[in-house]
């Protein structure tokens, strides 16, 4: 089975652009506008562009659309919900929902270490969009939210298990829309549209308190065994700096959400800034870390030498995400940023 794009390469994404037009917006399309889309879940009717589309509400039931533009029919008020994704696993646990079905975080054999405490005890049904049948069918889910899953194979098999399975994200999608769709999706947007602007507060207010690093020029890098790669603006945690009111080294100023190739000894520069934030996902990618400190390249970056660099979970740090991951890397960058 594939592994998915997390984030795209620059030469996937190019592919990826003509699927990103439906995107996570789709999960707002349909089901939003009834009043059974806030979250105290008072009614179970659908939206009038989901009886337009012949959808609606039946037994329960609300039609929504996922973020390919597949309408879906998904009950009003999920019970049991399973997540392929961590991004998926991150959206409904900041909804106040526990899942009964997770996956291990990207590269790792355990769900990411910053939700850990609270999936105690919920059943791993696999890998990050490698789910073993057999688990998810025991986890009797009625919602499988399916991350960016492109695998039809897999798609197959897990709405024959309930047809309520729902792509949630298109491959170019911000994670803020994508998580306002998994609200809709769970029929909790109003409180989804209450979280993102709490976050959009707490980082607007923690950037303005930075003092002298205010402004900051902070590079994004994850270091892969064949290199470092540093991530464009609107991947994950670089859109969270942003929103702190940060800036990216000229070299990283790409509006995009994928990351570089990986990049030689010889184009290290590209990885300077006032700050240096640096993050792996795998042991290999940790040796190679490693063995670079030692190198004069490595060594002669201005962020190195001011002693301005931040060792961060890739787990959160190099893929995408949601509330919870938004405010852990607001702390790293206070806690590194703020203490200067």
């Amino acid at each position: 089975m594939p592994f998915a794009r997390r984030p795209l390469s620059p030469v996937r994404r190019r592919a990826a652009q003509a699927l990103a037009v439906t995107g996570a917006a789709a999960l707002l399309l349909t089901g939003c506008g009834s009043s059974g889309s806030s979250s105290s879940g008072s009614s179970t009717a659908a939206s009038p562009a989901a009886d337009a589309a012949g959808g609606g509400s039946a037994g329960g039931k609300r039609t929504v659309k996922d973020a390919t533009g597949k309408a879906v029919e998904v009950p009003a008020e999920p019970k049991r919900i399973l997540t392929l994704t961590q991004e998926d696993l991150d959206a409904v646990l900041a909804l106040g929902v526990k899942p009964v079905g997770i996956t291990n975080g990207q590269g790792l054999a355990e769900p990411p270490a910053y939700l850990k405490d609270k999936v105690q005890g919920v059943p791993v049904v696999g890998n990050l969009l490698q789910p073993v049948m057999d688990k998810v069918i025991a986890a009797k889910p009625d919602l499988i939210l399916a991350g960016d899953m492109q695998d039809e194979q897999v798609l197959k098999q897990l709405r024959e298990i309930t047809p309520a399975t729902l792509v949630t994200m298109a491959p170019t999608d911000d994670w803020k829309l994508a998580f306002r769709g998994i609200g809709n999706a769970v029929n909790k947007l109003d409180q989804a549209d209450k979280v993102i602007g709490d976050y959009e507060a707490k980082a607007a207010k923690a950037g303005g308190e930075l003092a002298g690093n205010k402004g900051a020029a902070v590079s994004i890098v994850r270091w892969n065994p064949t290199g470092p790669s540093w991530m464009e603006k609107k991947q994950f945690a670089s859109g969270v700096a942003l929103d702190m009111g940060l800036t990216r080294p000229a070299a990283q100023d790409k509006d995009g959400n994928a990351h570089s190739p990986a990049l030689s000894l010889e184009k290290l520069d590209e990885l300077d800034g006032d700050w240096l934030f640096l993050s792996t996902l795998t042991d290999d990618g940790k040796a190679a870390l490693k063995e670079v400190q030692s190198k004069p390249a490595y060594q002669e970056l201005g962020a190195v030498k001011n002693n301005h660099t931040v060792t961060v979970d890739g787990s959160v740090w190099s893929t995408r995400g949601g509330p919870l991951a938004a405010d852990v890397v607001i702390g790293d960058i206070v806690k590194a940023l703020g203490a200067n």
